[in-house]
């Protein structure tokens, strides 16, 4: 499934102009800093329809109508973007009521959503229901009698999928990786838990058992976890069939495909992906006696992670003659957090100047915060830099302004939609009015 990377620019949505100004989406990142400030978020609107397409067209041909592609929220949450998989035709996957609210915000079908989260409150759940969430992705028991009550008090009968853990190990971020037995999310296979609350949901009469989800962790890289995945899934499913009469209709294998963040990492064709997992499951339900089930796929980081960009002016660099030269810049762990969390890896570029040499200065790139630890990334190739000068961080679609934050009292980037050659705000930069605007 993986791919090698052909064009010489980290993403083909970049370039540089013939005086060496980088372009994002076909647009010089001068301007756009000039007209918006930095720090400054910027995203492909056709690089995120170009991805939901791939998804979707991908799904379709292996699974046809049985075949669901859902947009995991997480990654980047805001109105403009929901408008986006509203007019794509995507699903979506909501962990809060904060995202339902704005999802709904954006008009987008409820019933298309699928409601996540391995500690919903009973406002959680109350609120997903009066808003008319299509499906729960129950984590555990106790939220299983929590939705059953509180369906029955609104006399309805919730669609649910339980989640399961499968026990895979993805190989990649501990931090990341979701679908091992001992993960705080899911009902476990291994240790009979996943049995025992299938057979409490199978109990409840305002409860509608429609299948399984699963999730096995984020940047992978190969099929082969989804080919394990499916394999323990569907082995499963022909299980509880067996034993309990029960066959799920719908299995969510979640998402997970891996981005490219810097020149070392592949590039994923997710079309062939898709159809070899496709055809694993067949092959595999046909071997079960089990016809397959509806199969969904929950891509968040690969459909919008390449489509961003965050753009820095330069503030101090601090040269330390035998150590190291630390470059800050105006922005950081407010609003991008990554690296002082997991320490992932980012491709960071001068705006002007064109390409750099491969023996330039190895430099510490450095937020604003007071905080040792406000890095965005270490022994970056920079050419001498000065105050004012502009820096590019690569693939920061995901997971950026979702978790942004206003530590120090910062407020957070706004963020730019880039369209045909031209711009438009999505979400405006925060003013320190904002900061104490739900303060008594």
């Amino acid at each position: 499934m993986i791919i090698t990377q052909s064009s010489p620019m980290l993403c083909d949505n970049l370039s540089r102009t013939a005086e060496g100004e980088l372009t994002f989406a076909g647009q010089p990142l001068c301007a756009l800093a000039a007209q918006y400030g930095t720090p400054l978020y910027l995203y492909d609107e056709a690089r995120i329809r170009e991805r939901c397409r791939t998804y979707l067209g991908a799904v379709r041909d292996t699974f046809g109508a049985r075949g669901r592609v859902l947009y995991a929220s997480k990654a980047a949450s805001f109105r403009r973007l929901y408008e986006i998989m509203k007019e794509e035709g995507m699903g979506i996957d909501v962990v809060s009521c904060g995202e339902i609210y704005t999802a709904a915000r954006a008009d987008f079908a409820l019933e298309n959503a699928y409601f996540h989260s391995n500690n919903k409150t009973d406002a959680d759940i109350a609120y997903a229901m009066e808003h008319g969430v299509g499906y729960f992705v129950v984590d555990n028991e106790e939220e299983l009698y929590a939705i059953e009550r509180i369906a029955g008090e609104r006399d309805l009968r919730q669609k649910i999928l339980l989640r399961l853990t499968p026990g895979i190990d993805p190989h990649t971020y501990a931090a990341v990786a979701t679908g091992k037995v001992d993960s705080k999310f899911g009902s476990a296979i291994e240790t009979g838990q996943a049995e025992a609350i299938t057979d409490i949901a199978l109990s409840l009469p305002h409860v509608d058992l429609r299948g399984y989800h699963c999730h096995v962790g984020s940047q992978v890289f190969d099929t082969d976890v989804y080919l394990r995945t499916s394999e323990v899934m569907l082995t499963f499913i022909a299980h509880i069939a067996s034993t309990r009469g029960y066959l799920a209709d719908e299995l969510d294998i979640g998402g997970g495909w891996g981005v490219r963040y810097t020149e070392e990492q592949p590039t994923i064709d997710i079309a062939r992906g898709i159809a070899e997992v496709g055809a694993h499951m067949k092959a595999l339900a046909a071997s079960l006696g089990i016809p397959l089930p509806i199969i969904a796929f929950e891509p968040g980081r690969s459909i919008v992670a390449d489509a961003g960009l965050t753009l820095y002016t330069v503030g101090t660099v601090k040269r330390i003659p035998g150590y190291k030269t630390y470059v800050s810049v105006d922005g950081g762990m407010t609003d991008n957090p990554r690296f002082a969390l997991y320490g992932s890896p980012y491709t960071i570029l001068p705006v002007l100047g064109g390409e750099v040499p491969s023996d330039a200065e190895r430099c510490s790139v450095v937020g604003r915060c007071c905080e040792s630890g406000d890095i965005l990334q270490e022994n970056v190739p920079l050419p001498p830099m000065h105050r004012g000068d502009l820096l590019a961080c690569l693939t920061t679609g995901a997971y950026h302004y979702s978790m942004a934050s206003n530590y120090n009292r910062i407020p957070r980037p706004p963020v730019v939609m880039l369209k045909d050659g031209t711009s438009y705000l999505a979400v405006r930069r925060e003013t320190p009015e904002d900061l104490t605007a739900l303060e008594v």
